[in-house]
């Protein structure tokens, strides 16, 4: 069996982490590999793998860090369907699953079997400009945002093929049910079970009198085009990928594809949601 580990980078928490995983996996006979990137940062570049590659041949990938550093794993592994076990080290975050006080308990369950298979959403969103066409795979969100921070961008909203509105406005969001407590919830989005299949689109700062948030079925097609005379950038799960001038598009659809999380029976969604929000029983 293989092991692959992603680090947060700027956590010095997660160097004792990653030396604990790796123990426990060398006397359970695990092989380990890391991303490049991160096995330099945890002294054993030898278990180093170029990212284009560290998917392949894993049995699981386990995140040390926070959501972020759950979002870059998903991203290095969701085309060869690895599923991630999130460890959390830092503040509570939505998707880490196990405290590090459980690390090992809980890679004893996964070796054992006695870990639930959770399947996500992913939006597939091809961006559209000048003629020539990119794809990307979204697990929170794809953000259309004025390429100038201090200014507002005009956004052509069309939905399943049919203009919907034109938006002025900071930006627009269309994001899935996991995305549902990240971004678009400071915009005002509603809050998603994360296993639901939707597509949320929501407004940044609208300057207009509309600012409803639509959850839309799965099979919606949200396109999204540059209005106006400004220019636009396309971030993908916090990632810039685009700069889109005017006449510019994005079409988001449901992926094929699924992230995949390994996660047990005592800490569910609602769980987390009570913690994150100091919601008490009554």
């Amino acid at each position: 069996m293989k092991l692959g580990m992603v680090l947060h980078h700027h956590r010095a928490e997660v160097a004792d982490l990653a030396r604990r995983v790796g123990s426990w996996c060398e006397g359970v006979g695990v092989d380990v590999a890391l991303p490049s990137t991160d096995a330099a940062l945890a002294g054993v570049p030898e278990l180093g793998v170029d990212e284009t590659n560290f998917g392949r041949d894993l049995d699981v990938c386990v995140s040390l860090g926070g959501d972020g550093t759950m979002l870059r794993a998903v991203h290095l592994t969701v085309r060869h369907e690895v599923p991630v076990l999130g460890i959390n080290a830092g503040q509570l975050g939505y998707l880490t699953e196990v405290d590090p006080s459980q690390l090992e308990p809980a890679l004893d369950d996964w070796h054992k079997g006695r870990l639930r298979l959770q399947e996500r959403m992913l939006l597939e969103v091809s961006v559209e400009s000048n003629g020539s066409q990119t794809s990307n795979l979204a697990l929170n969100e794809v953000v259309l945002v004025a390429a100038t921070n201090t200014r507002s961008v005009a956004v052509d909203a069309s939905i399943s093929g049919r203009h919907f509105t034109s938006y002025l406005a900071d930006g627009v969001i269309v994001a899935t049910p996991t995305g549902s407590t990240a971004y678009s919830l400071s915009a005002g989005g509603p809050i998603v079970e994360p296993e639901f299949d939707a597509l949320l689109l929501s407004a940044v700062a609208p300057h207009m009198v509309f600012d409803r948030s639509l959850v839309l079925a799965p099979s919606t097609e949200v396109r999204l085009t540059v209005g106006g005379y400004r220019d636009g950038t396309v971030a993908v799960d916090g990632r810039a990928v685009a700069h889109l001038e005017p006449g510019g598009s994005i079409l988001c659809r449901a992926s094929d594809q699924r992230a995949r999380f390994l996660v047990r029976g005592d800490r569910d969604f609602h769980t987390i949601l009570k913690e994150k929000f100091g919601l008490s029983d009554r």
